[in-house]
């Protein structure tokens, strides 16, 4: 029984947590970019009314590397039908910073990355864990997140970024 209503404790958690996110603005943040200059988290999200991810991940976090690198082949021709927009923003630490243009080259993500050390888009953005991706509409509401990453995730993210891309209404 006592299970049971941790369960249903965080189930509600996430369903308040959602509530919360859902149809908000992305919020205008300094962060910065992999040069390590400032940039605005309100001047990078912008995408022409298309359809915009945000991915928080860490170069430490294995399931987001594999999220981010599953998605790097596939990326081209998502833009090319949807215009669809990839910012994956790295939660490293100072400590760990410096490591986090080395890995995004050689991987060869064509993402725009930008760093949050501090944590202040994170925060922003109620992220608690990573990997953790958005879904923005054109108009810079989230429509959509999801935390964590299994195989197959990214096809989920595809068929949403399309529904989005043909003007359909998502539903969480």
């Amino acid at each position: 029984m006592k299970r049971l209503l941790s369960l249903t404790a965080l189930l509600l958690f996430v369903s308040v947590s959602f509530a919360q996110i859902k149809g908000r603005e992305v919020p205008s943040v300094k962060i910065k970019n992999l040069d390590f200059e400032h940039v605005n988290t309100a001047d990078v999200i912008q995408n022409g009314g298309d359809p915009i991810i945000i991915s928080f991940w860490a170069t430490w976090c294995s399931p987001c590397k594999r999220e981010l690198n599953s998605i790097r082949d596939m990326y081209p021709d998502w833009q090319a039908e949807t215009g669809v927009k990839l910012v994956a923003v790295s939660i490293d630490d100072a400590r760990n910073i410096n490591k986090v243009p080395t890995y995004v080259y050689g991987q060869g993500w064509e993402y725009d990355v930008l760093l949050d050390p501090n944590g202040d888009f994170k925060r922003a953005m109620n992220v608690n864990n990573v990997p953790h991706t958005f879904l923005i509409d054109g108009n810079g509401k989230v429509v959509w997140h999801h935390n964590s990453y299994q195989p197959g995730d990214e096809e989920e993210l595809y068929r949403l970024v399309q529904a989005l891309s043909n003007g359909e209404e998502l539903e969480h």
